[in-house]
Formats: structure tokens, C-alpha cells, sequence
């Protein structure tokens, strides 16, 4: 590791607050330990996660980066012991638990993919955080079969688009929400089956129309608040119901009685908070069932726009108006 210079460059949060106080900084190179390898940074995905840490509201977990960026693509600079089948020079791209926005980062050698054939620097750097989300509440939790209905909230978002290109590939029936009449005809582009404009039409409403009365399987939603109830509305008999953030509130009063009548399943999960094997384990099966689908073009992020790295907070500003389709990613 004599090679690796002894500082970098990085952008670190300051303090809570708006975009402003993500900062350009100086940092330590950091060093792999066991089990670890270190990546040589060429992009870094921006999340809503990173906005809700440059908030105050997301700490890391124990051990982390304090640094923002929970995926990254590059090359592997440096392995520590165990490292497994990664060597210097490897192109990979990463889930972490936090560093992205930065030169090097560490990344626990499982959590690590290799590059899909095709895909480019900034494309690989908008995959894993979305990828394994959905992967996990989507086909393990939400246990989408082929032939099912999904209903995507945010269909425009990082999570959405690639949730309806994957649930596509699986072979499932893909409605989606989203804000605009733009947004929406991007999910359609995206292979979308149904796009419903939330803010002129009733999702429920055109749920039903659509089915036939049935309902959707399956909802993603990131959304909360008000929708909770109205996703219970919007299911089928033995539907489910996978939350993974709550946009407009973690608390809700629900009416019991429709996951009564029609056996629903509530579940959710976070992703961060995960071990190592855990999120080892979805790697594998990524790289198993939907790696060879991103090879033959099948499955491919779309990429909004990108930002040199100490222009994180403009990035962050585009993040928080929603005006993107897709992702955004900063070069590094």
C-alpha cells in the first residue's frame, strides 16, 4: 500500500442542515482491514439516505464513514487479508456503509460486484444501493412472482426506475406513480404498464380500473403518511405491502379491517443497518440472477446527470426538488 497517496480529497458534512454544508475536506487515505478491500473512486450514486444524514436524521452505524455515499464504482487499490477473490486493479463497484463521497473508500469485500460488462464508470456507480434495495424488498420480502401486479410509488426516482425495469425482467405487470405527465412517460419508457400522474389522478382509483377490481400484489412504497391506508385499499387478497421510507410521516391510524378481510402482509426493512454476511448474500444473488441482465443491456440505470465531487451540494439541491428521472451521480 506504499503507493497510495497519504491524504485525499472528500466531502464531508459540517453540520445538519441544507445542502450548503457539504463541504470539499482533506482526509486521511483510509486502509482496508480484514476482509476489506480498497476501492480508487470514480463515482459515487447519490441517495435520499445521504440526504437525510446531511439532515441529522440518518446517523451511520457503528464503525462507519462518517462521509456520505452509500455506493460506489471504481477500482481496488488495496486488499486486506481475507479479501477474497479481489486484487488491485479490479473494477468493481460497492455498497457501503458509508465514504462515498471521497477519493478511496473501504468496502467489505463481499458488499463488492464486479463491473457489469457494458456498463460505464458513472452507470456502475448508480447500481448497488438501488440494486440490492430492491432486489431485497421486491423479490425476498415482497416475494414478487412472475405473472404478479407491482405497484411502484416513485416510479421516476433512483428506486423506482430500477424497480420497474427488474420486476419486468421477472416477469411481473409494473403500474407506477409519479409526478408529472413527463415522469410518468419515462416510466412507460422504462417498460412501465400503467403510469398514474399522482398528482392529478387517484392511484387507488386507477388500481382498480386497471385490474379489474383485483388490486396489485404488491406495493412498493416510500412514501407513508397518508398512502398507508389507501395501499391497503389498492391490494389484492394475500397482497403485501413493503415499506421502505415514509416521505410524508412515520405515523399513521390505519383501519384494521382490509388486512383482515384480505390476508395482507405489512413488512419493510432498512438496509444499512445490515451485516456484512447479510448484504453479502444479496450481492451473490444479484450477481447470480440479474448481473447477466445488465451485461445484455436488459436492465440498465438511467442516468440524470452527474457533478464533479465537491459540487456535492449541487447535487444534493437537484436530489431534494425531485425534478430528476432516474439517478445522479458525482464523478470523482
Amino acid at each position: 500500500m506504499a503507493n497510495l497517496p497519504p491524504t485525499m480529497r472528500a466531502v464531508e458534512i459540517v453540520r445538519p442542515g441544507g445542502p450548503e454544508v457539504l463541504v470539499a475536506t482533506t482526509r486521511p487515505t483510509p486502509q482496508p482491514g480484514p476482509g476489506e478491500v480498497l476501492v480508487r473512486v470514480q463515482a459515487a450514486g447519490i441517495n435520499r439516505p445521504d440526504v437525510l444524514q446531511r439532515k441529522g436524521g440518518y446517523a451511520p452505524p457503528p464503525g462507519a464513514s462518517d462521509l456520505p455515499g452509500l455506493e460506489i464504482a471504481g477500482t481496488v487499490a488495496a486488499v486486506g487479508a481475507d479479501a477474497g477473490r479481489w486484487q488491485p486493479g479490479d473494477a468493481v463497484c460497492a455498497l457501503v456503509s458509508g465514504g462515498g463521497y471521497a477519493e478511496y473508500c473501504v468496502a467489505p469485500a463481499p458488499q463488492c460486484l464486479p463491473i457489469p460488462a457494458g456498463l460505464t464508470m458513472v452507470e456502475a456507480g448508480g447500481v448497488p444501493e438501488t440494486f440490492f434495495t430492491v432486489w431485497t424488498n421486491v423479490v425476498e420480502r415482497g416475494r414478487l412472482q412472475a405473472g404478479e401486479r407491482l405497484l411502484v410509488h416513485g416510479g421516476s426516482s433512483g428506486i423506482g426506475t430500477t424497480a420497474i425495469q427488474m420486476a419486468k425482467a421477472l416477469g411481473a405487470t409494473v403500474y407506477v406513480t409519479a409526478g408529472s405527465a413527463e415522469k410518468c412517460a419515462a416510466c412507460v419508457g422504462l417498460g412501465a404498464d400503467l403510469a398514474i400522474d399522482h398528482g392529478r389522478e387517484d392511484f387507488v382509483a386507477r388500481v382498480q380500473e386497471a385490474t379489474g377490481g383485483a388490486g396489485v400484489d404488491l406495493i412498493l412504497d416510500m412514501v407513508g403518511g397518508d398512502y398507508t391506508q389507501r395501499n391497503l385499499e389498492a391490494l389484492a387478497v394475500e397482497g403485501r405491502l413493503v415499506q421502505i421510507a415514509f416521505l410524508r410521516g412515520a405515523k399513521v391510524e390505519l383501519n384494521l379491517e382490509p388486512i383482515m378481510r384480505k390476508r395482507l402482509t405489512l413488512t419493510g426493512s432498512t438496509l444499512r443497518p445490515r451485516t456484512v454476511a447479510q448484504k453479502g448474500a444479496i450481492a451473490a444473488a444479484l450477481e447470480q440472477r440479474l448481473w447477466p441482465m445488465l451485461a445484455a443491456g436488459r436492465l440498465k440505470p438511467p442516468i440524470f446527470r452527474t457533478f464533479p465531487l465537491d459540487q456535492a451540494a449541487a447535487a444534493h439541491a437537484l436530489m431534494e426538488s425531485s425534478t430528476h428521472i432516474g439517478k445522479i451521480v458525482l464523478e470523482v
